[in-house]
This record gives structure tokens, C-alpha cells and sequence, in this order.
């Protein structure tokens, strides 16, 4: 696996040269620094931790400053870790764009936009009623019957009814890099990317 830590900034389209239009997601990828290198030796498996965004000292407790001060980096805001990392770092190097090309597929991992409590309408896409005839009234978007009465006299578990919605980890499978802008650290991921703009996001091949 090779992987790199990103910040979504939103979407746009490119058009090729046959007049294809393709919806983009525009993700800035920083250098990423390698902040600790796992073994199978010290750790019982092999990963590579990499790091972005500056930390303020005042913000950071000791622990994350003597972990960063390893790397001889300051702390650091996002750390992930990669299991079996294919491309050899050493601690402190930095990993940057460079390690995706055009065309490659990858997957992108990140976490859905929080809708709160939504109804089964727009949580499960329920078609609700429909229409207001036949004595119903304001009852379009009801979930409609739950359970049975007598038998089984209870509602089953995994029933699907209004609650919170998003803010789930969600990774998107089969996206394309379309382009790289390596001067200004921007990668063009086809397709819609989970979470909303500034969100931290994962991309992995």
C-alpha cells in the first residue's frame, strides 16, 4: 500500500479533448512528514505514520512534542498510519504527490458530512406515502408500520427509522486521479469525495 493524508477543497470539472466533461474533486496534499516507522521487530507489524499541519507548541502536550521532536518536526495536527507501506522512508523524510500519477486508481477514505436527525425519507430513501387521499393526512413522509401487535409484540432490531444521520467513515473504491498540479500540491480525484470542504481526507492505492 502507499498512501498520503490530504485536505479536501472542493469540486470542479475538467473537459478533455474530445469534449468529455469529468466532475473532479480538487484535494491539496502538503508534504507529508514521516513521523514514526513501525516494525514487525519492535511493533509486531509493519506501518508508517505520516503527519500534516503545524501544531502550536502552547496546543500540543509534552508526549505529542517529544513523539514529533524524533522526526526533529513540530507537532503535528493530522497523524495516520499506513500498514505494509510499499515506498521505503526514512524518520523525518516527507512523502509528497509525487507518489501517484495520472490515471493511477485509488481509494479515498474520509468521513461523511453530519446531517443530525433526519427522517426515513431522507435517512433510508423511503418513498413515504405519496398522496393525501384515502384519509391521510400530513403523513407523506411516515415511516408507516414498525411491527406487528400481538406477535412478535415488539419492533426488531436493525429496523430502519429516523435517527442521526453522517459523520460516518466512509471509503470510496474505483476513483481516478485525472490530473496533478505538483506546484501547487493540488490532485483532481474523479467522482465525489466523502465529507465537506477542509475535511481531512486519506488517499490510498
Amino acid at each position: 500500500m502507499k498512501g498520503i493524508i490530504g485536505k479536501k477543497i472542493g469540486m470542479t470539472s475538467i473537459f478533455a479533448a474530445d469534449g468529455k466533461q469529468t466532475a473532479c474533486t480538487i484535494v491539496e496534499v502538503a508534504p507529508n512528514t514521516v513521523t514514526q516507522i513501525k516494525t514487525q521487530e519492535t511493533d509486531g507489524y509493519s506501518a508508517v505514520q505520516l503527519a500534516i499541519g503545524d501544531k502550536k507548541e502552547k496546543h500540543a502536550t509534552k508526549a505529542e512534542i517529544n513523539h514529533f521532536a524524533k522526526a526533529q518536526t513540530p507537532a503535528k495536527k493530522f497523524v495516520k498510519e499506513f500498514r505494509n507501506y510499499s515506498i521505503e522512508k526514512n524518520l523525518g523524510e516527507t512523502v509528497t504527490i509525487d507518489i501517484f500519477s495520472e490515471g493511477d486508481s485509488v481509494e479515498v477514505v474520509g468521513t461523511t458530512k453530519g446531517k443530525g436527525f433526519q427522517g426515513v425519507v431522507k435517512r433510508h430513501g423511503f418513498s413515504g406515502v405519496g398522496e393525501a387521499s384515502h384519509g391521510q393526512h400530513d403523513r407523506q413522509r411516515a415511516p408507516g408500520s414498525i411491527g406487528g401487535s400481538s406477535y412478535p409484540a415488539r419492533v426488531f432490531k436493525g429496523m430502519r427509522m429516523a435517527g442521526r444521520m453522517g459523520g460516518d467513515r466512509v471509503k470510496m473504491k474505483g476513483l481516478k486521479v485525472v490530473k496533478i498540479f505538483s506546484e501547487k500540491n493540488y490532485i483532481l480525484i474523479s467522482g465525489s469525495v466523502p465529507g465537506h470542504n477542509g475535511s481531512i481526507v486519506l488517499i490510498q492505492k
